[in-house]
């Protein structure tokens, strides 16, 4: 007998087929984690966005037609981002809390065709002011407490409309709190509130912009008054410990792979549901360096796979409709 050291534990014997690795994975991504976004705009038909390929902006008159094919595919929650005409932009973003906006139109109509989706609605008055920030300007600044007000007003309106989850994306202090006790007032008890709790100041979020056609209003102008320093962990835990106590009903992290720290940690600490964002930059990166042979097209899915791994229950990403076909297969 051959006097040999083997080793005994081997844990490559659970590697050995792919039917023994689906057993033992650990995470798994189904239709049922993934959130689509879609952009609307004021106009009929769809555009092409230049920097993220593959994402549209829909008229509503073809935006039944994309909704429809997102439900085939078995996906539950869709977030909607309107894109309105310059000419509604103000100020004060005053748009944003017209009962018949775009975006209340928007959801209205998705309703109509199709109630059970999960309508997840961004409130925040970027995609509404003139200037491109979230919030009111008063000597430069964005102000926090009127800006509050505004967007206690817009939650108010997208409750109404049919919005199944109110996303406040603002960072502004306080306003969870503020729509929590307007929603409760006005008998929105069920409608729940997603919070960007922790939502950093990011060069990530440049394709979005395009999309919504907020960045040549915000120009060279920052956001980092209001969004979060992408040096900042422990910052982000108590942004999320004061929304929880204010009355969120769900977090999350924005962006999404470069803050899978920040994803891990406040799942460990809270263990609320917490949500995750590829944002635009973080899509297109791939998707560019996929369509030019850089990288297989399988990385858009372990990425997503990331996420999960990393504590996300949800992800929003662009790459929800391509993810679920190949999940389908």
């Amino acid at each position: 007998m051959l006097n040999r050291k083997f080793p005994l534990t081997r844990l490559r014997r659970l590697r050995s087929n792919s039917f023994i690795r689906d057993i033992v994975d650990e995470n798994k991504i189904t239709t049922d984690d993934l959130i689509q976004p879609i952009f609307v705009k004021d106009s009929d038909g769809i555009e092409e966005i230049d920097k993220m390929p593959n994402v549209f902006r829909y008229g509503l008159d073809v935006l039944i037609k994309e909704v429809r094919e997102i439900c085939e595919l078995g996906i539950k929650s869709i977030a909607i981002f309107p894109v309105i005409d310059s000419s509604k932009r103000d100020a004060a973003g005053s748009e944003a809390f017209n009962e018949n906006n775009l975006a209340c139109s928007a959801i209205k109509l998705i309703k109509e065709h199709y109630p059970d989706l999960i309508i997840i609605s961004d409130v925040a008055l970027d995609p509404y002011t003139n200037h491109g920030h979230d919030g009111v300007l008063i000597d430069g600044y964005v102000d926090n407490d009127s800006t509050v007000s505004a967007l206690v007003k817009q939650a108010l309106c997208l409750a109404n409309a049919g919005a199944d989850i109110i996303a406040p994306s603002d960072m502004m202090d306080g306003r969870i709190k503020f729509i929590r006790e307007a929603l409760e007032e006005s008998n929105f008890k069920n409608t729940i509130i997603l919070s960007y709790a922790a939502k950093y100041s990011s060069s990530f979020y440049g394709p979005f912009r395009e999309a919504v056609k907020s960045s040549s209003k915000l120009g060279n102008s920052s956001k980092s008054s209001y969004q979060m320093s992408s040096a900042n962990s422990d910052e982000a835990i108590h942004e999320v410990a004061m929304d929880i106590n204010e009355g969120a009903d769900m977090v999350m992290v924005k962006p999404g792979m470069p803050y899978l720290d920040i994803i891990s940690k406040v799942k460990e600490v809270f263990q609320i549901p917490t949500f995750a964002y590829q944002v635009s930059g973080e899509y297109s990166m791939l998707k560019h360096a996929i369509e030019n042979g850089l990288l297989d097209n399988k990385v858009m899915l372990e990425s997503i796979l990331c996420f999960k791994r990393a504590g996300a229950d949800a992800i929003l990403t662009y790459a929800a409709k391509e993810i679920s076909k190949e999940l389908n297969k």
